[in-house]
């Protein structure tokens, strides 16, 4: 059993595995379930350190903490399944986020706010306007009328000759508003045209790849 769990601190802090030396913050462990829940799902692994130093956790009040978190800290709630390991006499806390059938997920703030993120490699940054409308519209009831007029052709035109434009490119290229290139985004994401791609500093825009989810 230790070797599974040492298999997995081997691995470190990557997409779909958080480490944390203890939890004493219902409120920021929310961001880390949201994040995962919106991306792909993901494991955190209680009372390990960043450097993968096994510390164990100190009460079970973690568990406690973590359950506030995905019942009074997320929206909607965040499910979880959770086993208990003992390694060399100490306690740790294995909790396993779904990725979420419906997005977006969010998480309250310190300021009372409902924020969503997204995991980025080894971190958890808030999730761009963009996709928050992505996630909106595909779960709309109304559904979306994709129109092929010359500023979508335009768009893949030019993602057809370079890796990835962001919006502000596109703005200018297609001398339109932000408004109208957000939707015109989002409308060719729904088609399954695009993608777009974030981490805590830029939001960009690519083609997607045939067989991408």
């Amino acid at each position: 059993m230790s070797l599974y769990i040492h298999k997995l601190i081997l691995q470190g802090e990557h997409q779909r595995q958080d480490f944390k030396f203890q939890v004493n913050d219902s409120r920021k462990i929310a961001r880390t379930l949201v994040a995962f829940a919106n991306t792909d799902g993901g494991k955190l692994l209680i009372g390990v350190k960043d450097n993968g130093v096994i510390a164990g956790i100190r009460t079970e009040e973690e568990y406690h903490m973590i359950e506030a978190a995905a019942t009074m800290y997320c929206k909607p709630e965040i499910d979880f399944a959770f086993r208990h390991w003992t390694i060399d006499g100490k306690k740790l806390l294995e909790v396993d986020v779904p990725r979420a059938q419906v997005r977006p997920c969010f998480a309250l703030t310190e300021e009372d706010k409902w924020m969503a993120y997204v995991r980025v490699g080894d971190q958890n940054i808030l999730a761009s306007t963009i996709l928050i409308k992505y996630w909106n519209r595909r779960h709309s009831a109304k559904g979306t009328v994709i129109r092929y007029s010359e500023k979508e052709r335009l768009l893949l035109k030019y993602l057809n000759e370079n890796p990835f434009i962001t919006l502000e490119n596109y703005c200018e290229l297609a001398s339109i508003p932000r408004y109208q290139a957000e939707n015109i985004i989002v409308n060719l994401m729904i088609a399954k045209l695009i993608e777009i791609k974030q981490n805590e500093k830029h939001v960009w825009f690519r083609l997607r790849p045939n067989g991408g989810q």
